[in-house]
């Protein structure tokens, strides 16, 4: 179907200009703006765009599932429920361009990363049926395969799937063969890589809480690529810290907005390209400059609740290799400090281990889950 670099925000998307295939499309989606409490008005190329971003996910994806479901980039919906629910996820919760395609890039990661991580061995349908994945299928394809089974019985979904007129027909036709592409960038994550040397995310000598195990990267998408500490304090809750998180790797800072930093470590500026590393919850209040160089060790910012849901101040950070979530505790585990993470099979639990000591996570932050940089 489609492979792994035409699912992920992968290197192939660099040279994609979104607002000008929107704009030359000329459809309902060119001329569509919403409301978000982040960046107030913005545009509908602009939302698919923070999608892309957001969820690394490729944006020619959600452009070409958009066309699909509802028409939105080339032509224009037919009634109001199109426009309310442009990809055709029916429920009041997600009502708006944003909340659908967030919700179909979560589902779409759902498949890719569960079946990269041996926890999605099977699609399951509303009308009950089910079907045993195939051991050679790709990431990519998984992924799509898990986004529609949400939306379609088993027949429509092989009618969706694999006939002339199916979803992979449209998305060449918009975009060419998307294997010529992946044959420039792919494989995404070489098999004798290594992940360079970094720290944990706070000055040494100061007490932190490990407070998540493996867990989602970003939002309620199951990539369980992200890592959580919380700062030393004698509140609870969500409050101001003057605690300083800090870079873990070397790297020129491209994004610095909405509670989040993220570190390129090739300084080429892109995101889909090379080691880059996502800090989450850092607070607007002395938050480093976007396109500033840092050092291993400098000061990002602080841990706070701002750029998501939190119970309580801290810091989440998480790594991508060529626009694909790397799994915390996965074959090339999250290692900070030498303390290298391990998964639970329950999100936010697992433990961090250097040589033998364990470390287990807890989200009460409590005295066990304690750690420390020595330098």
């Amino acid at each position: 179907m489609l492979p792994d670099s035409e699912v992920t925000f992968s290197p192939s998307t660099v040279d994609f200009d979104i607002k000008s295939f929107v704009e030359e499309a000329g459809g309902y989606l060119a001329t569509h703006s919403q409301y978000l409490a982040t960046t107030g008005i913005t545009s509908g190329a602009d939302v698919i765009g923070r999608i892309a971003l957001e969820y690394s996910v490729n944006p020619r994806l959600l452009l070409a599932f958009l066309e699909y479901r509802s028409g939105w980039v080339y032509g224009f919906p037919e009634d109001q429920r199109s426009i309310d629910y442009p990809l055709g996820y029916y429920m009041e919760a997600k009502k708006d361009l944003y909340l659908q395609a967030a919700w179909f890039a979560s589902r779409v990661m759902d498949g890719y990363y569960g079946w990269k991580e041996g926890r999605k061995l099977a699609i399951d349908f509303d009308d009950g049926q089910f079907l045993r994945l195939a051991p050679e299928l790709n990431s990519g394809t998984v992924g799509l395969m898990n986004a529609f089974s949400d939306l379609y019985s088993y027949d429509d979904w092989v009618q969706a799937l694999y006939t002339e007129e199916s979803f992979f027909t449209l998305f060449e036709q918009m975009f060419g063969n998307p294997w010529i592409r992946a044959q420039e960038v792919e494989p995404l994550i070489p098999a004798d890589i290594a992940q360079p040397e970094m720290i944990l995310p706070f000055e040494p000598n100061y007490k932190w809480a490990f407070t998540g195990g493996p867990h989602a990267a970003w939002s309620s998408a199951d990539v369980w690529a992200a890592l959580d500490f919380a700062p030393p304090s004698s509140e609870t809750g969500c409050h101001e810290s003057p605690v300083w998180v800090v870079a873990s790797v070397p790297g020129r800072v491209v994004r610095s907005e909405n509670g989040v930093v993220v570190i390129d470590m090739d300084g080429d500026g892109y995101e889909q390209t090379g080691w880059t590393l996502l800090y989450l919850h850092i607070a607007t209040k002395d938050r480093i400059p976007l396109d500033t160089w840092v050092e291993v060790g400098d000061r990002i910012g602080h841990p706070s609740c701002e750029g998501g849901r939190s119970t309580g101040t801290h810091v989440h950070i998480a790594r991508r290799y060529n626009g694909e979530w790397v799994p915390a505790g996965g074959p090339l585990p999250f290692t900070l400090s030498g303390w290298t993470a391990r998964a639970s099979s329950v999100p936010y639990k697992g433990w961090l281990t250097r040589g033998t000591e364990i470390i287990y996570a807890n989200t009460a932050a409590t005295f066990e889950t304690h750690i420390k940089r020595e330098k």
